[in-house]
């Protein structure tokens, strides 16, 4: 049975969601009246959830209207999203290689993200990449999301592991105070959504691309003797 878990923050981590996410956030921007918002606003903004990504993006173009109640622009966000969740999104290079052969070295793999559950499964059906994980855990999951550890161990616990040693692998801030609050080691890639980068917030490993993932998640999780 497996005793080494390796979970996986989704957006700007296993999938380039940010094409998709742009569309959603720019369908609700151009019906409140507002520019639409670029790539680059668009990365530095995701990571907090969609409540965030939309607050953000208001703010960027001309601020948020007084007294503002984020949920009816939330909703129609969702909606759009929901029908449109895959039209540009990829997964990362070497993303598949690498979940093949953590499988094969058998590994629990999970998720842990501040997408929706639903949405995080919709999307991760829709690449083929649901078939590798065990588990998927979102915000909406417990009720509270990261960087609070416990969305993490839960993820963890839904592998079913007896003794489970686990790692997060990410690609913002949160990622990595996720993984520092549940005290476990954290692998950083840089090619996702972070204002600033990544390396700056301290990870155990940094990697440039996922063909060198497999070699750090041994280096810090090897396995037992």
């Amino acid at each position: 049975m497996p005793d080494r878990a390796v979970i996986f923050d989704l957006d700007g981590t296993l999938v380039d969601t940010a094409p998709d996410l742009m569309r959603a956030t720019n369908h609700v921007l151009e019906g409140l009246g507002r520019r639409p918002i670029g790539m680059d606003e668009v990365r530095s903004f995701v990571g907090h959830g969609a409540r965030s990504l939309l607050t953000r993006g208001l703010a960027a173009t001309g601020g948020l209207p007084e007294n503002y109640d984020v949920e009816p622009d939330y909703e129609r966000f969702v909606a759009f999203y929901s029908r449109n969740i895959a039209g540009g999104s990829v997964p990362f290079p070497g993303l598949v290689s690498l979940l093949e052969r953590l499988q094969r070295e058998g590994f629990a793999l999970a998720v842990c993200t501040n997408k929706l559950e639903g949405l995080s499964n919709q999307l991760l059906a829709a690449l083929d990449l649901a078939r590798f994980f065990g588990a998927v855990v979102g915000p909406d999951t417990l009720g509270i999301a990261k960087p609070d550890p416990r969305p993490f161990h839960e993820a963890v616990a839904r592998l079913g592991l007896a003794a489970p040693r686990a790692l997060m692998v990410g690609d913002s801030e949160t990622d990595i105070l996720t993984a520092r609050n549940a005290g476990v080691p954290v692998i950083a890639v840089p090619f996702g959504y972070t204002p600033r980068p990544v390396a700056e917030f301290g990870p155990d490993r940094l990697i440039s691309h996922f063909d060198e993932a497999y070699a750090a998640i041994e280096d810090l999780l090897p396995a037992n003797p």
